[in-house]
């Protein structure tokens, strides 16, 4: 893996059907951290990460890395979605990015990431005989496979139980360690136990509100203390509620 750089989003607009999305958006995204992006439905959270991926263009501004090599080619993607391919096995899902580019697949590798996530047994499992917790944890090991140095996360793990779920964050904040990662997450708990700097996008036009800090690695522990008062502040700004 490359090392990750950091990422810069600089004066970016969009406007959608005659609608101003955000405009004169800037955003700094920190080199081998994770940063934590939330706010309401709709308001283009899943745009800019697109956006940032190079699958959509703005209308003005820029996306650049800090070190000043292209951004292409070093992005890796993880949607809400496991998008896994039903008639194929857990091993071939993991391998799909490097089928598809019609590239030699390298299935010992893939192997090792399916063990470290847990699933080596199911190796050959197909998607429809998994739950919902290991599909999560294939595409989990189908985005490190890529072997980015930079990964885009759009709730990622949402769709699971919140056991489920805090057992595939903490499996995520290890295996991702690192590297430089953006998650967008409607889950503030999330945030806090895997986010560096987080950040919340809302309003109309859209615009990104001050950074909110969490001291210490993630994963953070639930009960920590500095993790639940950030939580607080993370919620106070959501509601808009103001700090008593």
């Amino acid at each position: 893996m490359d090392t990750p750089p950091g990422i810069l989003v600089e004066n970016l607009a969009l406007h959608y059907a005659g609608v101003t999305v955000f405009e004169g958006l800037n955003l700094e995204i920190a080199a081998r951290k994770t940063t934590a992006l939330l706010g309401p439905s709709g308001v283009g959270k899943t745009t800019l990460l697109r956006i940032i991926a190079g699958l959509e263009a703005p209308a003005t501004g820029r996306v650049e890395a800090t070190d000043g090599a292209p951004l292409a080619g070093r992005i890796a993607y993880m949607a809400q979605q496991d998008f896994l391919l039903p008639w194929a096995s857990a091993l071939r899902n993991v391998m799909l990015g490097a089928t598809m580019r019609g590239q030699k697949a390298e299935p010992a590798r893939a192997l090792h990431l399916l063990e470290r996530v847990g699933l080596a047994a199911q190796a050959n499992a197909l998607p429809g005989t998994l739950s919902g917790g290991m599909r999560q944890r294939v595409a989990l090991a189908r985005t490190l496979y890529e072997d980015r140095p930079i990964v885009l996360m759009d709730e990622p793990f949402s769709a699971l139980d919140s056991i489920t779920r805090l057992k595939i964050q903490n499996l995520a904040a290890e295996l991702l360690a690192g590297r430089t990662v953006l998650l967008i997450t409607h889950d503030p708990l999330e945030a806090c136990r895997l986010g560096h700097a987080l950040f919340v996008l809302a309003g109309t036009p859209a615009r990104l509100g001050e950074p909110l800090h969490v001291p210490g690695p993630p994963p953070r522990a639930a009960d920590d203390i500095a993790l639940l008062q950030t939580q607080g502040a993370l919620m106070r700004t959501l509601t808009g509620m103001a700090a008593p």
